[in-house]
């Protein structure tokens, strides 16, 4: 049996218009007197993760400068085709020995820090030790507005992510969410990212389209519940303000 081997995935290329910065990606801001991409990838190295990828676009020398000396693999996302297609991007230069791959988003990640590292743990233990087509994690948030909704069946068995734009009112009220952490398989990605159809409204590829595929075909697909994590999107400049409070308060 092919011995297991995690890497990583950071999805960095997004322009981030929101947060309103102009000649650099927002992921090289400033959270806590480090680079957000920074923190991520110092996280990743600390769980003895070494084969890291960073998929970059939108003023990707700045990101590029950012982590010059931590020995990352970069992949540019030439057109921003949205998430399904960056992570195609990532999985295209990761090398042919890793087996599975975490994936995390270039801006909210910069929360998981030493405190994560058991569910964390939980999440890889659950992927390299099955044969899932991949493991994801779950968390539980007071206001979940405007995040993906975890629906379950009777039983607690994952249904679908319902985006909330797109979620009734009683799938409204669901607090568990997902924070966009992942474990794929590599072998499953590179089966199925190419079958990922573009959203007929935007026209772009969504990672999430991965997890409807999966129940659809009836693979194994499973979650990781991190319950009460501190956790946040980092989109404008209110809420880089809100994520320094929030560090302020993971330091405590």
């Amino acid at each position: 049996m092919k011995e297991r081997k995690l890497g990583a995935i950071i999805l960095a290329a997004g322009q981030g218009k929101r947060m309103q910065v102009d000649g650099i990606n927002k992921v090289t801001m400033h959270l806590d007197n480090k680079p957000i991409i920074a923190h991520i990838v110092h996280f990743m190295k600390g769980i003895s993760i070494d084969t890291i990828v960073v998929v970059i676009g939108h003023a990707k020398e700045s990101v590029m400068q950012t982590l010059e000396k931590e020995n990352v693999i970069f992949a540019e996302q030439k057109e921003r085709l949205g998430t399904g297609h960056a992570l195609q991007v990532g999985v295209d230069v990761l090398p042919e020995d890793v087996t599975d791959v975490f994936v995390v988003y270039g801006d909210d990640a910069v929360f998981y820090n030493s405190k994560h590292i058991p569910v964390m743990k939980q999440l890889f233990d659950e992927q390299l030790s099955s044969n899932a087509a991949f493991t994801f994690l779950t968390i539980e948030q007071e206001n979940p507005a405007g995040l993906g909704r975890i629906v379950r069946d009777e039983k607690g068995n994952l249904q679908a992510i319902i985006e909330s734009k797109d979620a009734t009112e009683e799938q409204l009220k669901i607090k568990e969410i997902n924070p966009g952490c992942f474990v794929f398989s590599t072998e499953f990605l590179r089966t199925y990212l190419p079958k990922v159809a573009p959203s007929p409204v935007t026209g772009e590829y969504y990672l999430t389209s991965l997890i409807d595929l999966a129940i659809q075909d009836k693979l194994e697909v499973k979650t990781v519940k991190g319950g009460h994590m501190a956790w946040r999107g980092v989109n404008t400049k209110e809420e880089l303000e809100e994520a320094e409070r929030l560090f302020a308060e993971l330091k405590d």
